[in-house]
């Protein structure tokens, strides 16, 4: 559990082959539509709504966001395996759906690797704890946060985005390797936690860092570790983990995805567009904003990623005993 591929998801770029520009000759759809397993206002949702916007006109005349929340995420995926398979429905959805679910939940209603052809990368993300004014000021440190915490079993409670994601396993391996109780309560994303958070009726949340950036400011949430090998460059006076003598590493990505009999010439314009949508320095620097790092993809390139994070996932998942109702 102590090395990076037993807790590193996607800490390395990927290299790029060649690619070709989309076929200027094919008509646009009328109507496309990204599917997402989350409410409006976090850091996907943002995300999805930029890239919409670059892809309308070209991809499709006209691009609409479609958000999904409930199940963890799982109703946007369940949505797309029931839609049409010409390319007028894209899934965007963080990897804890794809590579932790299958064996984090007892029953999926999809199969990530038999109903879903992957189509491009669209970004990394790093993960937060941060806590609000349940917790006193005096609590400074992720140490102080496990002293308090230990010693108040009873308000040791955080949330995170959904039962069985990242943020979810981040925080039961910290309290297995620290002994500390924490009461784990799960969210439909991460805009109502970082609410309760603010006001007091939670004390921690885990999620992406990108979801805490609007609440520093204030000085009501503050940050105690991230989770990347590295300090977050969105969040550079937080140290990691890792730094704090913890063995935890976690870089997650977002993805994009299509119905599995789209056809593959298909699912090579849809990503062709992508791959313009998310090079441009516009949609780069604009979800910069929200904690996230622009990457693209081949199809291939991330159905070998989604592969081999599934295979270093289970091995942790069953070594830890992680379910989603840890």
């Amino acid at each position: 559990m102590t090395t990076r591929r037993h807790f590193l998801l996607g800490a390395c770029g990927v290299a790029l082959g060649p690619w070709s520009a989309p076929s200027t000759a094919a008509e646009p759809l009328s109507l496309a539509r990204i599917l997402l397993g989350a409410p409006a206002g976090g850091a996907g949702d943002l995300m999805a709504r930029r890239l919409a916007d670059k892809l309308a006109g070209g991809y499709a005349s006209k691009v609409i966001v479609e958000n999904r929340p409930g199940a963890g995420g799982q109703l946007a995926i369940t949505a797309l395996k029931d839609a049409p398979d010409d390319g007028s429905t894209l899934l965007l959805t963080p990897s804890s759906l794809l590579s932790i679910y299958p064996y984090t939940y007892a029953r999926l209603p999809y199969k990530p690797q038999e109903d879903l052809a992957p189509v491009s990368l669209a970004a990394y993300s790093n993960h937060a704890l941060g806590v609000g004014p349940a917790v006193p000021l005096s609590v400074k440190t992720l140490k102080d946060f496990l002293a308090w915490a230990k010693a108040h079993p009873e308000l040791a409670s955080y949330g995170s985005p959904a039962s069985g994601s990242i943020p979810h396993l981040i925080m039961v391996v910290l309290a297995k390797l620290t002994h500390v109780p924490l009461r784990h309560i799960p969210y439909r994303g991460s805009t109502q936690g970082l609410q309760d958070l603010r006001g007091g009726q939670l004390a921690a949340m885990s999620s992406p860092v990108g979801a805490f950036l609007p609440h520093l400011a204030s000085g009501q949430v503050r940050l105690l570790a991230v989770s990347g090998d590295q300090r977050s460059p969105f969040v550079k006076d937080v140290p990691t983990y890792r730094q704090l003598g913890y063995p935890i590493t976690a870089r997650e990505w977002y993805g994009f995805f299509v119905p599995a009999k789209t056809r593959a010439a298909m699912v090579t314009r849809s990503a062709a567009y992508l791959r313009m949508a998310l090079s441009s320095p516009d949609v780069a620097e604009g979800i910069r904003q929200f904690g996230l790092e622009a990457a693209h993809s081949t199809p291939q390139q991330l159905a070998e990623m989604l592969k081999a994070d599934s295979q270093e996932w289970r091995s942790l998942i069953r070594t830890v005993g992680f379910t989603a109702e840890s």
